[in-house]
């Protein structure tokens, strides 16, 4: 049986509804059961009624019998349809899990120093980092990602989501200052690391973009980096600025020495969670470093492969169909 099945491709049919297979004999026991339609006496005797019925009999054999196996042909492919048979269709691998990552953006004062060229033209840090994120984001399907933006103190925009265009939209909502003008390093890390502790371990990773120094917040860098090593969070810092927009005299910038970035404390957060410190002085390097990002933070988890049912019932009832007409047909040749 199971060497048929496969020659005809039918290893893998099987029914959604197979209690519907006892309805095949129902024709049968209503036969049995229910009275005729007709008494059994006769209504007319006459002297050669004996012929009369042996004719009669000859003609319902001779062209009954093939009606009478269409409708019972009929029935029961109308059963094989009601039972629904199903089929299983070629193994798909639906879209590839990846990790959970965490954004971090510094919206603090000095992220609005005009010393970044996007398109040949002069913008602010924050306009630049919103260009290349927007990028990277393109390029992490399968990832579910989150945002948090900080300043004097850290929020969360966007919680753990594969919907990155959602992440994009809150991401090109922010601006300068929106939470403040102050930096909370530490602060926006150990908000991170709160969201990605109940993740899966070995897949939590925050990426954290800022020009500053932390100056403001509850937890200094260094006590937030342990605390993410901890928790298995890995964190890639990113050192992002110029030398200072300064002020702008006739169509050029002057710069007057802006805030330091404090890339020693970035280094060591890198290095105590297992990640890579990054310095980033124009979108060009920016851009890069994400890429190189990407790469160290490939799509790691193959989603599990799946076999669809393909619904076969279509074929036994189109058959069913066949035979009744042909049941029909047969039945007005004999009339």
């Amino acid at each position: 049986m199971n060497a048929l099945q496969s020659a005809l491709g039918l290893s893998s049919l099987a029914f959604a509804w197979p209690w519907l297979l006892a309805a095949l004999p129902l024709p049968w026991l209503a036969r049995r059961g229910l009275p005729p339609r007709r008494s059994a006496e006769a209504a007319l005797r006459v002297p050669y009624g004996a012929r009369l019925h042996g004719i009669a009999a000859a003609r319902r054999t001779a062209g009954g019998g093939a009606r009478l196996a269409a409708l019972w042909l009929a029935w029961a492919l109308l059963c094989v349809a009601a039972a629904r048979p199903q089929q299983l269709g070629v193994p798909l691998a639906p879209p590839q899990q990846g990790r959970d990552l965490m954004l971090a953006v510094d919206l603090s004062g000095s992220m609005g120093e005009e010393d970044m060229e996007l398109g040949g033209r002069v913008v602010d840090r924050l306009t630049a980092a919103k260009a290349v994120i927007a990028d990277f984001l393109e390029r992490r399907a399968g990832d579910r990602v989150g945002l948090l933006v900080f300043g004097e103190r850290a929020h969360l925009l966007t919680p753990l989501t594969a919907d990155r265009a959602t992440v994009q939209a809150q991401l090109q909502a922010t601006a300068v200052g929106l939470a403040g003008r102050a930096t909370a390093i530490g602060d926006a890390i150990g908000l991170a690391v709160k969201r990605l502790r109940e993740q899966r371990a070995g897949q939590r990773v925050l990426i954290l973009l800022t020009d500053g120094v932390n100056t403001a917040g509850l937890l200094t860098p260094d006590k937030a980096a342990a605390i993410a090593a901890d928790e298995d969070v890995r964190v890639h810092t990113i050192a992002f600025g110029g030398e200072g927009g300064g002020l702008s005299l006739f169509g050029f910038q002057l710069p007057f020495g802006g805030e330091e970035i404090d890339e020693a404390t970035l280094q060591r957060i890198a290095e105590r969670t297992g990640g890579r410190f990054f310095r980033a002085r124009d979108t060009a390097s920016l851009a890069g470093i994400y890429a190189e990002i990407d790469r160290l933070e490939p799509i790691a988890r193959p989603g599990q492969t799946v076999r669809p049912r393909i619904e076969r019932y279509p074929w036994p009832l189109g058959a069913a169909i066949v035979c009744g007409l042909f049941a029909v047909a047969a039945g007005r040749r004999r009339r």
